[in-house]
């Protein structure tokens, strides 16, 4: 049986992350331990697989980039961001997109290529690593940072979705608003990033917190799609009764949407309807829709920028930084009807 990254790193008394950094000539590591390492692999006649070799130099200038999906407005502006980034760097961008699966057979073949393609650093965007996952990055030792929303384990670039759906949700109860629905992610976002449970959390928090109802049959899933806000609103405007007088959408996209059909069955926004989102979408200005403003691109500037410097050899730069967002009112909102 060949000697192991594991048998150096116990050798050397140190991590398996510290082997693979000292073997590649990554940042972060002490000359001493770097010594250490080297003669504890060459002690043991510890052989690198074939492309890890071919790394000896230094780096592949290549920064690996996992994304959920690809055509949702946020997760574009945020590639675009983090792409011209890198592109000014001479850096190059290895996109692992899982195309809308959430399955672990998708995360697994993910992983390996990753490790076989040998990237320099992994961006995650808005998607949750299972412990395995996690294991497996952190032997590579390479920097890991996540964009969009929180990823248990790693720092991440995000706004405070708490805060941002509060502030949506209190924007209407200020208004005036009593009877509020609810257009949220679906099961598969919900398991699959934490952003849509921060975000429902908040708006039920924030109702509690005015005395106001929770209606079950007034906050159903819109799939952050434009098409998914079309039928959650569809659904919810042909409902017998008294109907909401505002909605909170989770997304922009949902909200456009909801406002699509609102507009199709001659409703008037926002006499009859306020409708607010979260996002500030490309769309959303000239539809005059009222929304919580956030900038994508930048966080996936400040995100690459960050993981450019670390592999620069400035220890600390990846770290977690919550950013900035905007009440945007336009046409959309208005105290309802009396």
């Amino acid at each position: 049986m060949g000697v192991s990254i594991e048998d150096v790193a116990e050798q050397a008394q140190v991590s398996t992350a510290t082997v693979s950094r000292a073997l590649r000539g990554l940042p972060r590591v002490s000359p001493a331990t770097r010594a250490r390492v080297l003669a504890a692999a060459q002690e043991l006649g510890y052989v690198p697989s074939r492309s890890a070799s071919g790394l000896a130099s230094g780096l592949t200038r290549t920064v690996g980039l996992l994304v959920p999906f690809v055509d949702r407005w946020y997760f574009g502006r945020a590639v675009e961001g983090i792409d011209q980034v890198l592109r000014d760097s001479g850096y190059n961008l290895l996109l692992f997109s899982l195309g809308g699966g959430h399955g672990h057979g998708r995360k697994r073949s993910f992983t390996e290529a990753m490790v076989r393609k040998q990237i320099d650093a992994l961006l995650v965007l808005s998607l949750g690593l299972s412990p395995e996952e996690l294991c497996q990055l952190q032997h590579t030792g390479i920097p890991l940072l996540s964009v969009g929303g929180p990823v248990e384990g790693c720092s991440g670039v995000f706004i405070d979705d708490r805060a941002a759906a509060r502030a949506a949700t209190e924007h209407l109860i200020a208004l005036g608003h009593r009877r509020i629905g609810y257009l949220q992610g679906g099961s598969d976002d919900e398991q699959s990033f934490e952003v849509p449970n921060l975000r429902t959390a908040a708006f039920a928090a924030a109702m509690s917190r005015a005395g106001l109802e929770l209606r079950p049959e007034w906050m159903l899933p819109g799939d952050f799609t434009v098409s998914g806000g079309v039928r959650a609103a569809a659904q919810i405007y042909d409902l017998p009764g008294e109907s909401p007088t505002a909605l909170f959408c989770g997304s922009d996209e949902m909200a456009l949407g909801a406002m699509f059909e609102a507009q199709r069955r001659g409703m008037r926004i926002p006499e009859e309807l306020s409708l607010i989102g979260i996002d500030d979408h490309d769309f959303s200005a000239p539809a005059g829709l009222t929304t919580v403003a956030q900038n994508p691109w930048e966080q996936g500037r400040v995100a690459a920028t960050m993981v450019l410097a670390e592999l620069g050899g400035v220890s600390g730069a990846v770290q977690g930084r919550i950013m900035p967002f905007e009440l945007v009112e336009r046409g959309s909102t208005a105290p309802p009807q009396r």
